[in-house]
C-alpha cells in the first residue's frame, strides 16, 4: 500500500465549535497534526504534581496545593494513553513531573512504557535528587535518556534557588546516571538573573569536564508568585554571551534527534585550556520556536495541554474513566490539536498564573 506523498492529498475533516466550521485538518491515520500542520511526534507526561524542591522559578516558596491522588493517572491509564499516542505517530515520550522520581514504582512504569511498540525514544527530566539509587534500576528498566536540573554548583547557592535542595545528592545522582551508561545525559539550568547568573561558566566547565551537554534556559514568565520580571529575567543572547567570554562558540545541531527539543546547540572550546563543551540554549521568550514545535504535554491529571502557555481542557482521563474506547481516544486527541495556537504570547502582560510543577515543564 502507498501512502501520500504530500499532506493536501490526505482525507480531512472539517470540524465544528458552536455551529461554526473551525479547521480543515488532514487525517492520515500514522500522523498527528495540528491546525498549522506541525506534525506532533513528541509527549511530556507528567506522572505526578509532587516534588521534593520548591525551585524559585518552578513553585512559591510555600508549596502549591497537589491534587488528590485518585485524581492521577494511574501506571494503566498512562500506559494506554501512551500506546493511543504512539499509534498516532508520537515517538518520542520524556516522563517529567513535579519531580518524577517521587511518584511511587515509577521504575515500573518506565518498564511498562518501554515495552510499547513503535516508541523510539524514552526520556526523564528530574532534579536528580533520588537518582543515585533509581538511575540503574531506571536504565535496566529501559529509559535511554536523562535531563537533569543543576541550576548552580555553589551549594549554598543551591539551596537558595532551589528552596532547601541539597547539591551532594544531585551530584551523586549524576555520577550514578553516567555508571548506569544512559545514551544521553544533559544538564538543564535555568539562568536566573542575580541568581544563579554568575554560575553558568562554572556549570560550563563542569559539563565539559564530564563530557555532558549543557543546556542554559531562559526563565519563562510561568508561575503564580510573580517572581519573573525583568530583575530576575535574562535573554538567552545574554547567556550566549557569557559563555562566549571563555569558550569559542561554533552553532552545531549534529548529534541530536531530528525534532528533539527547542534548544539550538553549539561547540564550543575553552580560550584558555582547549577543553571542549557542547552547550544548547533554549529561548522560548526571546526568540520563539513556535514555528518548528512538535510536542504536547498530558498533565499527571489526564489534561492534554496543547501548548505550554495555554490550559488544556481536553480530560483524557475522564474520558478514559468513562469507557472510551481506543478509537473515541484518537479521534478527541486529533480534535483537540485542531485548536493548537500559532504561538505562545509570553510577556509581563499575560503570564501563565499556573505553577511549572503542575504544568509539567
Amino acid at each position: 500500500m502507498s501512502l501520500p506523498s504530500r499532506c493536501a492529498e490526505w482525507p480531512t475533516s472539517r470540524l465544528a465549535i458552536g455551529g461554526a466550521a473551525r479547521a480543515e485538518l488532514p487525517r492520515n491515520p500514522f500522523e498527528l497534526v495540528d491546525l498549522q500542520r506541525r506534525r506532533v511526534a513528541y509527549l511530556r507526561l507528567s506522572v505526578t504534581d509532587r516534588c521534593n524542591y520548591r525551585c524559585s522559578y518552578c513553585m512559591p516558596a510555600q508549596g502549591v496545593d497537589v491534587v488528590p491522588r485518585a485524581e492521577l493517572l494511574n501506571f494503566e491509564e498512562m500506559t494506554k494513553l501512551v500506546r493511543v499516542f504512539v499509534q498516532l505517530g508520537v515517538r518520542r515520550v520524556r516522563l517529567t513531573g513535579g519531580e518524577p522520581l517521587v511518584r511511587r514504582g515509577v521504575v515500573d512504569l518506565v518498564q511498562q512504557l518501554a515495552a510499547i511498540p513503535g516508541l523510539d525514544d524514552l526520556a526523564m527530566t528530574t532534579n536528580g535528587h533520588l537518582l543515585a539509587e533509581l538511575a540503574e534500576p531506571l536504565r535496566k528498566a529501559g529509559l535511554q535518556r536523562l535531563n537533569i536540573s543543576i541550576d548552580t554548583l555553589d551549594p549554598q547557592k543551591f539551596a537558595e534557588v532551589s528552596r532547601g535542595g541539597a547539591l551532594p545528592p544531585v551530584l551523586d545522582g549524576i555520577a550514578a546516571a553516567q555508571r548506569a551508561g544512559f545514551a544521553s545525559i544533559k544538564l538543564n539550568a535555568v539562568t536566573l538573573r542575580g541568581l544563579n547568573d554568575d554560575a553558568l561558566l562554572p556549570l560550563c566547565d563542569f559539563a565539559a569536564r564530564e563530557k555532558l551537554v549543557l543546556r542554559l534556559i531562559e526563565y519563562m514568565p510561568i508561575g503564580v508568585d510573580a517572581h519573573w520580571g525583568p530583575e530576575t529575567w535574562m535573554p538567552v543572547a545574554q547567556a550566549r554571551a557569557r559563555v562566549s567570554a571563555a569558550y569559542a562558540l561554533e552553532p552545531d545541531d549534529s548529534g541530536e534527534i531530528p525534532g528533539g527539543g527547542p534548544a539550538r546547540y553549539w561547540r564550543g572550546r575553552h580560550l584558555q585550556t582547549g577543553q571542549e563543551l557542547r552547550v544548547g540554549f533554549i529561548a522560548a521568550v526571546s526568540e520563539k520556536f513556535c514555528e518548528t514545535c512538535n510536542r504536547v504535554r498530558l498533565s499527571a491529571t489526564g489534561t492534554l495541554r496543547e501548548c505550554l502557555s495555554t490550559r488544556g481542557v481536553l480530560s483524557l482521563r475522564d474520558l478514559l474513566r468513562a469507557g472510551a474506547t481506543e478509537v473515541e481516544l484518537t479521534a478527541a486527541i486529533r480534535d483537540a490539536l485542531a485548536g493548537k495556537v500559532d504561538g505562545h504570547h509570553y510577556d509581563a502582560a499575560e503570564p501563565t498564573l499556573e505553577s511549572m510543577s503542575a504544568i509539567g515543564g
